[in-house]
């Protein structure tokens, strides 16, 4: 019984000891598709028939006010559940949100993207699903509940991408020929540049990111997002998450390979569109556009000290990057050894010694660092030797 494996869930045990079999209230959408498939979902949804207010009051726990869609979130023994009342949709125009009021469940569940969607089940163990759900399930098949689907809401054709990567469905033939017409007609563009960005950063974040934005590609949404924007080399990408360690961010990463054909004077402001903030879009444009300059100073280095001066300041997604252009060792051995390699001396050793205070100190340190990357000083003395040596002789003030 699916209800059973419910219970297995970490996250459905806070809501099973609360919701007591509500009949009223049905998880829904992904997480009821991945328990049909055999998986464990990590994240429920659930839909209420009725006052969703009333149970999410009732579940307890922190809870954030309803937006106008109706939807809350509530935060419970360290899990957070969306609710949201069942309801049908109405767009005023193509790629405009959605105007909403309540309806029974079994018109919620025709409102949604796809058909392997719009299954729910209740909690007192009712599987309800829209036509054709379950036989795209068993089929591994991706299809829209209605022809209109990906003009009232574009991005779900972002999602299309998504899901056939992630779950390694089909595309229903129809379906095809719907998201073909959407795009070939501009709706993409008819979708708020912040929107745009939030579908990228989730298939960004999918784990197998490279596939994910590739499969934008095979739906001709990258150009549609910008002309050049897109996975042009899936191999380059593929490479860099490979050197890219585990403190790196494997979205920036890949979304600097899509961006790489982008005009470097259009990037800034296309990522300003697509509304990232501020610390990754930095990242993904020093990534995108100095990746190349960066891949030809590694090549050219061969001691720890000149890899070291080629990729200074140079954040991790950058570095990867540059290495998966060609010099994957050099890359390789600042990511995984160099960047550690810290002085047993700091400014204070150098000043005690006798050195002005000002530029004399940094340019000390920085020769002790190199001496020690190259192997010439394993030790603290020899480290102070050679950041004296560069240090001697200044006119720094």
């Amino acid at each position: 019984m699916l209800l059973d494996r419910v219970r297995t869930l970490p996250a459905a045990k806070p809501l099973l000891g609360r919701l007591r079999g509500d009949a009223r209230v049905h998880l829904v959408g992904g997480a009821v598709r991945d328990l049909l498939l055999g998986g464990a979902p990590l994240d429920l949804d659930l839909v209420v028939e009725g006052d969703a207010g009333e149970v999410a009051a009732a579940l307890g726990g922190e809870l954030k006010a309803f937006d106008r869609f109706g939807t809350a979130t509530v935060v419970l023994d360290g899990f957070s559940y969306d609710i949201a009342g069942a309801r049908r949709e109405t767009y005023a125009h193509p790629g405009a949100l959605p105007d909403v009021e309540p309806a029974p469940l079994a018109e919620d569940l025709l409102r949604r993207d796809f058909t392997v969607n719009a299954i729910a089940l209740a909690f007192s163990g009712q599987l309800r699903a829209a036509p054709a759900a379950l036989e795209d399930l068993e089929a591994r098949r991706l299809r829209v509940l209605h022809d209109r689907s990906f003009i009232d809401d574009p991005t779900r054709l972002m999602r299309l991408a998504r899901y056939a990567t992630r779950l390694g469905f089909e595309v229903e033939p129809h379906t095809r020929e719907l998201a073909d017409a959407a795009v070939a007609g501009g709706a993409l563009g008819t979708v708020s540049g912040p929107r745009i960005g939030n579908e990228l950063r989730l298939l960004a974040r999918e784990d197998d990111p490279v596939g994910a934005l590739g499969g934008l590609g095979d739906l001709g949404l990258d150009r549609a997002i910008n002309p050049g924007f897109g996975i042009q080399d899936e191999g380059v990408a593929r490479r860099a998450l490979v050197i890219l360690p585990d403190d790196g961010r494997r979205d920036r990463l890949v979304l600097a390979v899509a961006a790489r054909g982008v005009r470097a004077d259009q990037l800034p402001a296309l990522l300003d569109s697509l509304a990232f903030e501020a610390e990754d879009r930095d990242a993904i444009l020093i990534a995108a556009t100095r990746a190349d300059d960066v891949a030809g100073a590694l090549a050219a280095a061969s001691a720890p000290s000149e890899i070291a001066a080629a990729v200074t300041g140079a954040p991790l997604e950058l570095v990867a990057l540059a290495g998966a252009l060609g010099p994957a060792s050099q890359a390789g051995e600042w990511l995984d050894t160099l960047r550690h390699v810290r002085l047993g001396i700091d400014g204070g050793d150098l000043l005690a010694a006798g050195v002005t205070e000002g530029p004399a100190i940094g340019r000390g340190l920085r020769a002790a660092l190199a001496a020690k990357l190259d192997g010439r000083a394993p030790g603290r003395e020899e480290e102070l030797a050679a950041a004296l040596t560069a240090a001697v002789g200044t006119t720094d003030q």
